[in-house]
């Protein structure tokens, strides 16, 4: 009943390649370096910009997207390693199970469902209110009490969007990771498109007086910018999740979370630079910075355009979250620690479907009827939680386990896990109190979970009995 037993990585392999019961391998370079890029560009780009350069960083938030970016680049790689060399659903879950042993696995775990979860109602709820500014905008105004979480004093009661919109990607994951990849790919390019658009118009109407005084919120307000806009890069922690569903994961999965992630920063420090350069920073406080931006220059029929654009950026991400929570839950099922109902898999689309329902239904709720005000910092600290320990991890397996097939090497081995260790840590102590408080409650709730549920029902518990009775 040791707490900290470990998974061996050859068992991991075996149940990933278990015939009648593993996921169909049909995604390629491609299709993991669009869903990267789905699930980091949305809401970061199209949201938090504003408030960030606003509240914490001013024209200094391209500062903030590159220590953000760092931290990411450093445990970007760490995860590469660990997806080439353990090419299994569950991503960081999974590569502690092989290192840090059950316990460890199971906090990290209960912590990643926490992150996804969360995420998704979050961004479900952003998506309605941008579908509604649409609507309004032909003149179609939705019943209030349909419009926003339970809140009777406003007389709210339930976000039907939100719900609907979780409902229909849920039905899509549904339909097997090859079809959701190929919509992710065309709404990628769509919003890259749209995020270009801004860029090759709001260019010329940069003034470099906006940019003076550059930090006036000294560096301490960097580093809160930073760890606000941390949530605009979370999702390249998705694609290690889709690992399983890989045909060459080897190859294909260190260049789908290496280029998404340098693509999006990229991309993000472009869009921070325009941004503070046509807005004064003080004025850019609100939900819609970049349209805003655009209507601040007189060029409406651009700011139709990122509306659509944004619609179209928290689809995906919305998309490659639930994803990877369903196949969070499918892995820590398939391990025992949760019940195997999640791990059960439709014969003919090869998916887990039930899973996907009930991840879908649980997701809906909370978006639908919750009201999600602070919930992103949870995320940030849950994903933060997350690549300190796979940074780690690379160290202690580098240390145990020296001659494993390793087809992506982590460069500069032990400086590059223990930066990515500084800065993921430096950036969640930026994090309010209440954020720790919240995240400490839930994962007390998951060890309870776990000595009550998990320690029994673990599939190494089972093995350890067969072992027994056979000795």
């Amino acid at each position: 009943m040791n707490l900290f037993r470990k998974k061996p990585i050859q068992l991991l392999m075996k149940e990933s390649g278990a015939k009648g019961a593993s996921l169909r391998k049909e995604l390629g370079a491609f299709d993991l370096t669009m869903l990267g890029i789905g699930a980091i560009i949305g809401t970061g780009i199209f949201v938090l910009t504003g408030v960030a350069a606003a509240e914490h960083a001013g024209p200094a938030l391209v500062l903030s997207f590159i220590l953000s970016g760092l931290a990411c680049v450093f445990a970007a790689l760490c995860y590469a390693e660990f997806a080439s060399t353990v090419p299994v659903s569950g991503s960081a879950y999974t590569y502690s199970y092989a290192t840090f042993g059950e316990l460890i696995a199971w906090i990290l775990g209960w912590d990643l469902i926490l992150e996804y979860g969360v995420a998704s109602s979050a961004v479900a709820v952003g998506w309605s209110g941008y579908f509604q500014g649409l609507l309004s905008g032909f003149g179609i105004e939705l019943p209030k009490a349909l419009t926003s979480a339970y809140d009777p004093a406003k007389g709210t009661f339930i976000d039907l969007p939100a719900i609907i919109i979780v409902l229909f990607i849920t039905f899509l994951l549904n339909l097997g990771a090859k079809k959701s990849a190929r919509f992710n790919a065309v709404i990628v390019a769509i919003k890259v498109a749209v995020v270009l658009l801004f860029l090759a118009v709001g260019v010329w109407y940069v003034k470099p007086e906006n940019w003076t005084p550059f930090m006036p919120y000294g560096f301490s307000g960097v580093a809160t910018g930073a760890a606000t806009v941390f949530f605009a890069y979370i999702g390249f922690d998705a694609v290690s999740t889709a690992a399983e569903e890989v045909r060459n994961p080897q190859r294909d999965m260190p260049i789908g979370i290496i280029v998404s992630l340098l693509v999006c920063t990229l991309l993000y420090i472009a869009v921070s630079l325009v941004l503070t350069g046509i807005v004064p920073y003080e004025q850019l406080n609100v939900k819609n910075p970049v349209a805003f931006a655009l209507n601040y220059i007189h060029q409406d029929w651009v700011a139709g355009f990122i509306s659509l654009g944004a619609i179209a950026g928290i689809t995906t991400v919305l998309l490659v979250m639930m994803y990877g929570q369903t196949r969070l839950f499918y892995a820590i099922s398939r391990d025992g620690l949760l019940p195997k109902v999640f791990a059960r898999i439709s014969p003919t689309r090869q998916v887990p479907y039930v899973n996907t329902w009930l991840t879908g239904a649980a997701v809906a709720v909370f978006a639908g009827i919750i009201p999600l005000n602070k919930l992103a910092e949870l995320t940030n600290i849950g994903t933060l939680f997350a690549f300190i320990t796979v940074s780690i991890g690379v160290l202690v397996l580098r240390k145990t386990q020296p001659d494993l097939k390793r087809a992506f090497r982590v460069p500069f081995v032990p400086v590059v896990p223990i930066l990515a260790v500084l800065f993921c840590g430096y950036l969640v102590l930026q994090l309010p109190a209440m954020t720790w408080i919240g995240f400490v409650s839930w994962l007390l709730i998951g060890l309870v979970i776990y000595f009550i549920y998990g320690r029994k029902h673990s599939e190494l518990n089972e093995m350890a009995r067969t072992e027994e009775k056979a000795g």
